[in-house]
């Protein structure tokens, strides 16, 4: 794809020493990973956004080149976010990500969410309410369009896991769904349309600069 062969020419310029190159790389992906906080942590979104990029600075002769780099950027946003909660989790030592939700960390959606339309509200809460493994999966295949093998490369699994999980957290989602006080046909409708998610991800996003 283009947006990969390009990703990849500014990350080789950027090790030559281009700093324009580096802000071309931040610029491609902050309002992604800045969405990706943005319901999940409120006011913290900025701040975990910084986090994510200073990381990939650090890392930057690490890169593979070859390799796409959105799936890797998500990776270190959920590795961040992860630490981000295990802080906020009451009971840090029983946190794990196959099983606590943002909902149980006792987070709640930005402030971005509370203007969207009922049914992506509703869709918010069900998804804050799934573990995050299966809320990360879920969200990086519908939203983000990533494929399963880039899945697995951000969260560093089979991806036979990755499968598993979308299976998974599409029954979760649905019961959790099942769960609030919504019209049943927008219930549906949110299940069966992945417009809908991607009209959720739109939604949130970085404020006006």
């Amino acid at each position: 794809m283009a947006g990969e062969a390009d990703d990849a020419a500014l990350l080789v310029r950027w090790r030559e020493g281009d700093t324009a190159a580096a802000d071309q790389l931040v610029q491609r992906h902050f309002a992604a990973i800045y969405r990706f906080f943005a319901a999940k942590v409120g006011d913290a979104a900025d701040e975990l956004t910084q986090r994510v990029f200073l990381s990939c600075i650090e890392a930057r002769d690490r890169i593979d080149p070859s390799r796409p780099l959105r799936p890797y950027l998500f990776g270190i946003a959920r590795n961040t976010l992860l630490k981000h909660l295990r802080q906020h989790y009451t009971d840090r030592g029983r946190f794990a990500p196959d099983q606590t939700s943002i909902h149980d960390a006792g987070l709640r959606a930005g402030p971005g969410v509370v203007t969207v339309r009922e049914e992506q509200r509703a869709l918010h809460m069900g998804l804050a309410r799934l573990p995050v493994d299966l809320q990360f999966t879920l969200e990086m295949y519908y939203w983000w369009g990533l494929s399963i093998g880039e899945i697995a490369q951000a969260t560093e699994v089979p991806i036979g896991t990755v499968k598993s999980r979308l299976s998974r957290g599409r029954t979760a989602l649905r019961e959790q769904l099942e769960q609030l006080e919504i019209d049943p046909a927008k219930r549906e409708r949110l299940m069966l349309a992945a417009d809908e998610f991607t009209a959720v991800q739109r939604d949130v996003g970085p404020p006006a600069q």
